[in-house]
């Protein structure tokens, strides 16, 4: 909760329209009533309105304050199906399919946060990862400075010399299943550019291996060398101050005595507060083992590298976890064309939204 409670106060200074996909799951349901009662902003519930309202009532929560769209009922129906038709037309969409897809509550959110009619979208509880993802790469696209989309899962352990105050940014845990080196470079800084967004301090990424510095030799510890590298290279030329260091294992990486013994004059070792992982396995192991055997509060996956934020939930979360999720996309997206510049000026079917991204002035 100290982690949340600093995301909630920057929140609260600039509220959001987080939508939410599953409007009548009772922990959505419950983590939208809490956004409202914390001052974050609006939550935006899909689905049918009166089952929306009898799943309420059977938990006892209020909607005062919390809007309710069903999408086979909306007067963006039709423009957000044609707009849609207009996007997939070279993949052979036809007006009948693209229809059919705007009633798809997944899809209609990820075309409200598209047409600035919200900030972010926060969906997954009781959907499998590629239903969430489907509509968010068809329709957001990755960002234009942007060549990789993958996630991120933000770990808060109890122990405090961990990371940045027992913070952990982890990547990819969710997205990529065997990212090249090009898209392992763009994961570390990505998911560094998103710590200094969050925590306004320097990030500390270490790209990790089952070997330090050479200490083993295998093909796969070569690309993270390389990745490295690139990831230092593409960092300057974004202007993001970060530091990197790879290949490096995970104690060296967090155990500031190992770390003194291995890498003595490392900006990384043993104070690392980002951990990029060689690959999908990796990642999605390390991140659910630290979140049941650490008993870590998880906040996950944050999207990354998308033209508009968004975030994909576990299928295990509860409502306290949905509710950290949406408030960090909605602090995402507070600046989110500093993120990924310049991100939300291009509305689906392509023209340019007349006054640039909403996001350079909420």
């Amino acid at each position: 909760m100290r982690f949340i409670g600093s995301v909630i106060d920057k929140l609260q200074r600039h509220p959001k329209r987080i939508v939410f996909p599953e409007g009548t799951e009772p922990r959505v349901l419950q983590a939208a009533r809490q956004f409202h009662s914390l001052r974050l902003g609006v939550p935006i519930l899909l689905g049918d309105r009166t089952k929306v309202k009898e799943a309420a009532q059977g938990l006892n929560v209020s909607l005062e304050g919390i809007r309710i769209i069903n999408p086979a009922e909306s007067g963006d129906l039709e423009t957000f199906a044609h707009r849609f038709e207009v996007l997939r037309r070279s993949k052979g969409m036809k007006a009948q399919e693209a229809r059919e897809a705007m009633l798809l509550p997944n899809y209609f959110g990820a075309m409200m946060v598209a047409m600035h009619q919200a900030d972010g979208l926060v969906s997954g509880t009781n959907q499998i990862t590629g239903s969430v993802l489907r509509p968010l790469f068809q329709i957001f696209k990755v960002a234009p400075t942007s060549t990789t989309a993958s996630s991120c899962m933000v770990m808060e352990v109890e122990d405090t010399r961990f990371g940045e105050n027992g913070l952990l940014f982890m990547a990819d845990c969710g997205v990529i299943p065997e990212p090249t080196v090009e898209q392992l470079a763009d994961i570390a800084v990505s998911t560094a550019q998103l710590a200094r967004q969050i925590l306004g301090t320097r990030p500390r990424a270490a790209l990790l291996s089952f070997s330090t510095k050479g200490s083993a030799t295998h093909p796969s510890i070569g690309k993270v060398q390389a990745a490295t590298a690139l990831a230092e290279k593409k960092a300057k030329e974004q202007n993001l101050e970060a530091d990197f260091d790879g290949e490096l294992q995970v104690d060296a990486a967090l155990v500031p005595e190992i770390a003194s013994r291995k890498l003595p004059d490392s900006k990384v070792a043993g104070r690392a507060t980002v951990l990029i992982f060689p690959d999908l396995n990796s990642g999605n192991i390390a991140s659910k083992l630290i979140q049941h055997v650490a008993r870590a509060n998880a906040y996950g996956q944050i999207l990354l590298g998308l033209d508009r934020p968004a975030a994909d939930v576990s299928r295990g979360s509860n409502a306290h976890d949905i509710l950290g999720v949406a408030a960090i996309v909605g602090v995402q997206s507070i600046e989110y064309n500093k993120l990924y510049p310049p991100s939300g000026v291009v509305l689906p079917g392509g023209e340019v939204e007349p006054f640039g991204s909403s996001y350079s002035h909420a």
